[in-house]
This record gives structure tokens, C-alpha cells and sequence, in this order.
């Protein structure tokens, strides 16, 4: 067997009557007190979800990095099967739902009348959905062929996804909102390299947003992720490259630079870009930092601030007293360090939210990350069998029971070869279940585009992949 095969194996409220299908018995409302790891429901009966992880994470010091990571340089990394000390207790599905952290921003965007002011807020919520990845140094799990991640939430959604191709390995998502504001969708295929002292991520795949109320359409791609230092010193990651976001409507566009850090690291986790309209006229400029808040501010206000700040010289001092602490910086999270200058007259569009004060012994999850893999009372036998908070050898590096999580992990991707095996030997073509391959109706690139039936509950003819 070859390595690519090794990899992939370890691969990676609606008004309708329809709309009561809401996931684990409507957003987790129950009539009695069930008792979870020793936490109650609050008293109106909502399920109050946890804040830390059962168990804190391992130590990687005794594990030699460059040993493994030397026979891969320049490689591609789906290439390659990745030992779970590099991992974090989460699939890869999970993580793509961090994208819904805030949502809030959707929902606000849909109650603007102006297609500008709701540019504004879905380039805010675009750089919002990369945020969970700072410090998150990590890798998570790739998901295993059919496995599927459900989540619905208070705040007026619900997203399903599906690993719906294992080589190459592709991930499927579908997100709306239960009142059918809008809905959020598209399929990432995450290309990974090895350069040495960096690992490099391509998130490959468009995502769209539909808000149904303007009957508007916006597409965007993801910027470019690094870890850098993954042999020695100080793990620290950058988002980097430039994404345009087009309402396929009005024409409007919304063009964001995510700086690289440079030589002296002063652009380190920078944003910057502007709005414009389809005659190109631009009405406002983005800027900010993806890990900490973004600003909006008219155009010429911004060019005579920064006219005025290259004459006396700006914030050299500034800037020199960042060159050699940025990484370190932000390794000081949850505590938020004020580091953008707010320009007169700029407009807060996003905050981050701070993360829990034992974040970083909790492999640098936020709030939100803390509870995706929480099985929450009723969900078994709710959610399809195939779903992320399920799987063995995540629950048990949750836990902390790193040699379970390896063992189980093993039998996972030889119970996946062997399935591969069996429709080989049948001539089956692997189905997926919940999505479709299709093409992008904005930009008529390829695309995953969801089938629905997900939640009507009918799981019976799934595979068992677990």
C-alpha cells in the first residue's frame, strides 16, 4: 500500500411545517433534568453547554517532530498519514462549522436596505469565519468517507456537513437559517504542504451566502494559512492572499487583502481592501486585524489619515516595537491586546470574541470550539450514526486517553480500507448521501450542492463507518 492510499484512508424558525425539524428535539429543549458529566440544564430547560473539554491537552514535547516531518518537505501533505500528536479533538467537519461562530452578522446584514451597508457585514463575517484558527496550531482529524457533522443553534440556525470525497478529500456543508433569512453553503477541499520549517494551507473551494430577503448571491474563496515554526521555536500562525467577495445581484464588490507578515512583522494578521460598486466607485474601506476586529471608514478619510501619518512619520515606533513581538503577542490570548488604530470617524463592524481564560491549555479552542463535540442529552438516536461527536478516537483524545485515540484511529482507517476493498471487488461506486456534485449557480465552478432529506431522520441505510 502506498502512502497516498495510508492517507486517505485516514481521511481526512421556518414558517413551513417543515421547519419544525429542528435537530435534537427542537434546539435542545427537554421536559426532565438529565445529569452529563455533572452539569444540570438550566431551569427553563434549555441544556446549558459546557465551557472546557474533559481533558486538557497532552504534551508534545517527548514526540520528535522533525523525525517524522523530514521525509515530507515539499510534499503534499494529503499525501501523507499524519501521526495524532499532531491533532486536535475535533474532525475536520467540526471545524468547518466554526465558520457559523457569528452568525450574528448575517442576520444583521439581512436587516440593512442598502446592498453596501450589507457588503459591509458579510466582508465582516468572510474574515470572522478564520478567526477560531489563530493560535490553533492543531490539526484536525480528517474525516472518514461518509461522516457527517449536524449542528443547530439558539441563534437561528442549522448546519449539516459530509465528507463526500475521500481521494481527493472534499468536505460539504449547508447552512441555513430557521427562518429562512439565508443560507450559507459550499465545499472546501483543503491542500496542505510542507515546506520545511512552515506548513502551508489551500482551503480550495468557493463558499456562498444567499440572503433570501434580497434575493442577493456573494462568493468568496478563503485566504492562505501558515504555521510557521513547526520544527523549533515558537509555534505562530498567518493568513495571507486576497479574497473577493462579489454580490452576483448588484454587482457590488468587496476586495480584502490579508497582509502577509513581512520582514519586521508590522502587517503581521493584517486586513485591508475596500467596497465598490459595479461602476467601480469605492464607498468604503475595510481594515483591521482577521484575529481581533475589523473597521469600516469612508475613503477619503482613510487616504488623508494615512497621508498624515507618512508625514510625521506614523507609527514607526510602534511598528518597531512590533517586529519582534507579534507571534508573542498573540500568544498571550485570551486577554485581547487593543493593536488596531481606530481612525475618527471609522465604523466597528466585528469584535472577536475573547477566548476562555484555560484556552490554551484546551488546545486554543474558543468558546464556541468548546462545545462542538459535546454530546449533549437526546442526541443519540437523534443525530445520524455517522456523525463527528461519535467517533471513537476523537471521544477518546477528548478525554485524554491518547493511546484509545491511536488505537481506534488505526481500526478506523483499516476498517475504511477494507470497505474501499469490498466495492472494489463489486465494481460499487461509492454514493453520498446527503449532497451532489454539481456546479456553482453564481460562478459555475464545481461544487458539492445539498439534496436535502438530511432532517427528516431517516439514517437506516447508512453506512457503518465507526
Amino acid at each position: 500500500m502506498n502512502s497516498e492510499e495510508e492517507f486517505y484512508d485516514a481521511e481526512t424558525g421556518l414558517e413551513s411545517d417543515d421547519s419544525c425539524e429542528v435537530s435534537f428535539k427542537d434546539a435542545c429543549v427537554y421536559a426532565s433534568k438529565q445529569t452529563v458529566n455533572g452539569k444540570v440544564p438550566s431551569e427553563n430547560g434549555v441544556w446549558e453547554r459546557r465551557t472546557t473539554l474533559p481533558a486538557p491537552m497532552f504534551s508534545r514535547n517527548d514526540f520528535s517532530v522533525w523525525g517524522f516531518l523530514k521525509k515530507c518537505i515539499g510534499m503534499e501533505l494529503s499525501k501523507i498519514t499524519m501521526p495524532i500528536v499532531f491533532n486536535e479533538p475535533l474532525s475536520f467537519l467540526q471545524r468547518i462549522t466554526e465558520y457559523m461562530e457569528h452568525t450574528y452578522l448575517i442576520h444583521k446584514a439581512c436587516t440593512h436596505s442598502d446592498s453596501i451597508e450589507r457588503m459591509q457585514l458579510v466582508a465582516a463575517f468572510a474574515v470572522s469565519a478564520v478567526a477560531s484558527q489563530w493560535d490553533r496550531t492543531g490539526k484536525p482529524f480528517n474525516p472518514l468517507l461518509g461522516e457527517t457533522f449536524e449542528l443547530t443553534r439558539n441563534e437561528g440556525y442549522r448546519m449539516i456537513s459530509e465528507q463526500v470525497s475521500h481521494h481527493p478529500p472534499i468536505s460539504a456543508f449547508y447552512a441555513e437559517s430557521l427562518n429562512q433569512d439565508f443560507s450559507f453553503h459550499g465545499s472546501i477541499y483543503p491542500k496542505l504542504k510542507f515546506w520545511g520549517k512552515s506548513v502551508e494551507a489551500e482551503p480550495k473551494g468557493t463558499m456562498t451566502l444567499e440572503l433570501s430577503k434580497h434575493r442577493e448571491a456573494y462568493t468568496w474563496t478563503n485566504p492562505m494559512c501558515c504555521v510557521h515554526n513547526v520544527i523549533l521555536g515558537k509555534l505562530w500562525i498567518e493568513q495571507y492572499g486576497t479574497v473577493e467577495i462579489v454580490n452576483h445581484s448588484t454587482g457590488d464588490k468587496c476586495v480584502l487583502n490579508f497582509k502577509p507578515c513581512g520582514m519586521f512583522g508590522k502587517e503581521l494578521h493584517r486586513v485591508e481592501g475596500h467596497i465598490q460598486d459595479k461602476s467601480k466607485k469605492k464607498h468604503h474601506v475595510i481594515y483591521g486585524k482577521w484575529t481581533e476586529c475589523v473597521y469600516s471608514i469612508e475613503p477619503k478619510v482613510y487616504e488623508a489619515n494615512k497621508k498624515a501619518e507618512k508625514k510625521s512619520g506614523g507609527d514607526s515606533k510602534k511598528h518597531k516595537q512590533e517586529q519582534g513581538t507579534g507571534g508573542d503577542d498573540a500568544d498571550e490570548m485570551p486577554d485581547v491586546q487593543e493593536t488596531v488604530t481606530m481612525i475618527p470617524g471609522s465604523t466597528l463592524l466585528w469584535r472577536v470574541a475573547p477566548r476562555p481564560p484555560h484556552s490554551t491549555q484546551m488546545y486554543n479552542f474558543t468558546n464556541f470550539a468548546m462545545t462542538l463535540n459535546e454530546l449533549e442529552p437526546g442526541m443519540i438516536g437523534v443525530v445520524a450514526p455517522t456523525d463527528c461527536r461519535l467517533r471513537p478516537d476523537i471521544r477518546a483524545m477528548e478525554n485524554g486517553d491518547i493511546d484509545t485515540a491511536s488505537r481506534e484511529k488505526e481500526r478506523l482507517e483499516e476498517k475504511q480500507r477494507a470497505a474501499r476493498r469490498e466495492r472494489a471487488k463489486d465494481e460499487e461506486e461509492w454514493s453520498t448521501r446527503w449532497f451532489q456534485q454539481g456546479n456553482n449557480p453564481y460562478t459555475g465552478a464545481a461544487d458539492w450542492i445539498f439534496k436535502g432529506g438530511y432532517f427528516d431522520r431517516k439514517y437506516s441505510d447508512l453506512p457503518d463507518i465507526y
